[in-house]
């Protein structure tokens, strides 16, 4: 080692990534060639940066990969020491949090600008999951690690420790002023709420270690909501109990609304029919199980151990979000149960999109508009120019749970495609489909300074070229359901900067002006709830 190197100052480099060996395999390739380019762009400014984890030959990926491993890599890392989370891929939070609870010295979170490579999500969970904890830390992002965006706030985290975003965006409404009549009946809808103690039902907490999708009780509590915890084994019983029969009534339902089912016959890869009827037992199952506990929306984790016993749950996740879907009877009286009303469901087991789902259900409802809501993944983005577009357009996608009413022709417009095996190895159906143009409110609850917060804003979808669109669904996920949506008042690196969260939540309103009221409207039912509420970007105050 040369003089020089000997006294630079240096940085301490960790990865993290899946708890899913083939996860992590499959990704490590990606994840190396961005660290290559990463400590490239840091050396240039005259920092070393040393790896606290090696390769590991015998699993083929250079990752932390378990909350065990995470712990002892931290043991080896000085605490007052400058550290960056590099990210190429999603992560488990749980693996990481332990040592950055405890670190000292300034942490830095960097991630790839890309959509095939969801290291931008798995930050983004990570963040957020560190401001839920009280850790102080610092984020940027880069598609080559040589923009100026990127290089500029890299000096100011080397020199300083931080970076400065710009967040001008963010309005507290506490300090704005509300239409009386908008203010009147978000809280009157806030009172109405909190008078009913609805029930959130929980297929066991923590999926994919986000620690951020956990809302203590004591937060909860005060909105009116408490949670019936309930586990994925219960469910997995009650899905067995399903007779074949009835599953495949709901199976044959669906075909007739003109869902595509991509099927194929090879297990272990493609999608069968043994797989969707499979999903169709999970999919009564789970509205009995609602019905049985009394719960107003509930979130299935599916993560780890479902997946073992189960195929996927998306396929049900997207039903149970959609007013129309296949009826589902009370084996007792013979009801049809839930009749007309989607049974909210918030994917991954997000409680603080189960929040959001329930108020905007509610409020939506009391509003006269269509309540069918969901969470997508903030996945990734790029400018797009032409047929009337020419603006920063997102790619909202999830792997499932968006509802056919947000779907161009509905269910006709619809597709189930099976869930890659890398992470699903007994498959199981999506609900695919491209979401129809018009205006949205989009929102993220979160937790922070020890208390619940919302920020809110309107979005308009877009419809891109059929070309256009399958390009993004092959640089991202293309058996997931995707929204082109950009964001009024917000851009791509304000929205990074604040977002505590790799999920955001959407709901259409008819048209621009009723967007914008019930954003106001839905401001004000938060804040009558309890929570700090925060109006994001162009929300027109009249």
């Amino acid at each position: 080692m040369s003089q020089q190197s000997q006294t630079r100052p240096s940085i301490v480099l960790v990865a993290n990534g899946d708890l899913r060996l083939s996860a992590n395999q499959q990704c490590w390739q990606e994840q190396k060639k961005m660290e290559e380019t990463l400590v490239k762009a840091i050396k240039r400014l005259g920092w070393n940066v040393t790896r606290a984890h090696k390769f590991d030959r015998a699993k083929k990926h250079g990752f932390i990969d378990s909350q065990k491993m995470g712990i002892e890599v931290f043991r080896t890392i000085d605490p007052s020491q400058p550290l960056i989370v590099a990210e190429a891929v999603w992560q488990y939070s749980q693996h990481l949090l332990p040592g950055l609870f405890t670190h000292k010295g300034p942490i830095l979170t960097v991630a790839n600008w890309s959509g095939t490579w969801p290291g931008l999500v798995g930050m983004l969970n990570l963040n957020g999951s560190l401001t839920k904890m009280g850790v102080n830390y610092s984020t940027i992002w880069s598609e080559s690690f040589k923009d100026a965006y990127f290089l500029n706030g890299l000096k100011q985290w080397l020199s300083e420790g931080v970076i400065t975003h710009d967040q001008s965006h963010v309005k507290d409404l506490n300090l704005l002023k509300l239409p009386l009549k908008d203010e009147q009946i978000g809280k009157a809808a806030a009172a109405d709420f909190q008078d009913s103690k609805p029930i959130m039902g929980v297929f066991d907490e923590g999926c994919m270690g986000m620690h951020n999708a956990i809302i203590p009780d004591e937060l909860l509590n005060p909105t009116g909501v408490f949670k019936e915890r309930m586990s994925q084994s219960a469910l997995f019983a009650a899905s067995n109990e399903v007779e074949l029969s009835e599953a495949r009534l709901v199976y044959e339902w669906l075909k007739r609304k003109g869902v595509q089912f991509k099927l194929g016959s090879k297990e272990e890869t493609d999608l069968t029919e043994s797989q969707i009827l499979q999903q169709c037992q999970m999919y009564i199952a789970a509205v009995r199980l609602a019905h049985e506990f009394g719960c107003a929306t509930i979130g299935i984790q599916y993560q780890q151990g479902l997946k073992d016993l189960l195929p996927a749950s998306d396929l049900v996740e997207g039903l149970l979000n959609n007013s129309i879907r296949p009826p589902v009877s009370d084996p007792k009286s013979g009801d049809i149960l839930f009749e007309n009303e989607p049974v909210p469901h918030f994917n991954e087991v997000d409680e603080c999109a189960g929040l959001d789902a329930l108020v905007t259900h509610r409020l939506w409802r009391r509003l006269g508009l269509s309540p069918e809501n969901t969470l997508h993944d903030l996945r990734w983005g790029q400018h797009y120019r032409g047929q009337g577009v020419n603006d920063y357009v997102w790619v909202f996608l999830i792997s499932g749970a968006a509802p056919p009413a947000h779907f161009i022709d509905g269910f006709k417009g619809a597709s189930s495609e099976r869930q890659p095996p890398m992470y699903f190895r007994l498959g199981g159906g999506t609900l695919k489909g491209i979401s129809k143009p018009g205006h949205i409110v989009w929102s993220r609850v979160f937790v922070m300074d020890q208390k619940l917060h919302c920020d809110l804003g309107v979005a308009e979808v877009v419809k891109l070229p059929e070309k256009e669109t399958e390009r993004r669904w092959k640089e991202t996920t293309p058996q997931w359901p995707i929204m082109h949506a950009v964001t009024k008042g917000v851009s791509r690196d304000q929205m990074m900067a604040r977002h505590k969260s790799n999920h955001i939540q959407v709901v259409y309103a008819p048209t621009e002006k009723q967007a914008h009221r019930a954003c106001r409207i839905k401001a004000a039912m938060m804040a009558g709830l309890g929570l700090e509420v925060h109006l994001c970007g162009d929300v027109s105050l009249a």
